[in-house]
């Protein structure tokens, strides 16, 4: 999954398709996403220390990573991500659509130079 905390996507399915928001938290494990206002559902509390008033909470529940897809932000429109080296070897996530960059995924590689170490003997 290819989606980050903080992208911009767009719901493809459900009561909420169509609609534009942020993502919230991304569980890789699941392979699902929390977005700002999708999938609301209602939580009923009794009243307790952290929750002194109780009554009923507003939770967004979250939803999976394939029902949602990234709009990118240099063509705006909804688009499947790739992945792209450069020279240096940074790793950058594309638009499919107009092979702009939406963000760097690692840093450039540092090659390290391989130790010899000598042979242990067996006495």
């Amino acid at each position: 999954m290819r989606i980050n905390k903080n992208d911009v996507v767009v719901v493809l399915c459900g009561r909420s398709r169509g609609k534009r928001t942020k993502v919230i938290s991304v569980n890789r494990k699941t392979g699902k996403v929390t977005l700002e206002g999708v999938n609301v559902v209602k939580r009923h509390v009794r009243k307790s220390k952290h929750n002194p008033r109780g009554g009923r909470l507003s939770i967004e529940k979250p939803i999976s990573g394939s029902n949602v897809q990234i709009i990118c932000p240099k063509c705006d429109r909804p688009t499947r991500v790739g992945v792209r080296f450069d020279e240096a070897g940074t790793k950058f996530r594309v638009c499919k659509k107009c092979n702009a960059d939406i963000s760097r995924i690692s840093p450039q590689k540092t090659i390290k130079a391989k130790t010899t170490a000598a042979p242990k003997s067996t006495n």
